[in-house]
C-alpha cells in the first residue's frame, strides 16, 4: 500500500507537515500561549522550514530517478540535523538544576553584535532559557515533541529516498528503466 503512494504525494505531505508545524509554533505556542521561543527552538524552526522548502521544490520539480533520491536525501538531512538540535534541547531540559548553563543574551542581540559563526556556536550550546519546560502535551515537552516529529520526517524522507518505485526496476522491463531514466 505504501509503495503505491506517488513521490509527489509524499513530498506534498512533507510540505504540509512543515507548514502545520511552523503555524503551530508561531500561532498557537507563540501568539496564543505567549511562549517565547529560545534560540534552540528558533534553530529547530529553521530546520523544519528547510525540509519544507526542499520538499516544496521537489513537489514543483516532480523529478524522477536520482532526483527523487536527492530531494529525499536533502529532506532527511534537514530533518536529521533538526533532530540533533532537538535532542540537544531535550538533554538540556533533563539536566539537574545545578548543571544547567547560565542564561545568555537573546538571539536578536547575538545576531546584531556577534559574528555569525560565534552566534551559531552559542545557539547550539543552548543556555538556561532552553532548559525550561514551558508547556507539555501528553507529558512531552515541546522539544520532545519536536524530536519525535523530526524522527518521523527523517524516516519518511529516508523511505522516499531508498524505496523502489513502480516501473523503475530494470529487470522487470528488459534491462531498461520504464520511465526513460538512464
Amino acid at each position: 500500500m505504501l509503495s503505491s503512494l506517488s513521490p509527489r504525494l509524499v513530498f506534498l505531505g512533507l510540505v504540509l507537515l512543515a507548514i502545520i508545524s511552523l503555524l503551530f509554533a508561531r500561532v498557537f505556542l507563540q501568539e496564543y500561549l505567549a511562549l517565547t521561543a529560545c534560540p534552540l527552538c528558533m534553530t529547530q524552526r529553521v530546520f523544519v522550514a528547510l525540509w519544507g522548502v526542499f520538499a516544496f521544490i521537489a513537489l514543483l520539480h516532480n523529478p524522477a530517478g536520482w532526483g527523487l533520491r536527492v530531494y529525499g536525501g536533502l529532506c532527511a538531512l534537514a530533518a536529521a540535523a533538526g533532530g540533533a538540535v532537538a535532542a540537544r534541547h531535550v538533554w538540556l531540559q533533563h539536566l539537574p538544576a545545578d548543571q544547567v548553563p547560565a542564561c545568555g543574551p537573546s538571539l536578536e542581540y547575538m545576531l546584531e553584535t556577534l559574528p555569525f559563526s560565534e552566534t551559531l556556536s552559542l545557539v547550539l550550546m543552548g543556555d538556561g532559557n532552553c532548559a525550561e519546560t514551558m508547556w507539555t502535551f501528553l507529558g512531552l515537552s515541546i522539544p520532545e515533541q519536536t524530536l519525535i516529529l523530526f524522527s518521523v520526517v527523517t524516516l519518511i524522507a529516508l523511505w522516499q529516498t531508498f524505496r523502489k518505485y513502480p516501473g523503475t526496476d530494470p529487470a522487470a522491463t528488459g534491462g531498461q528503466p520504464a520511465n526513460g531514466e538512464t
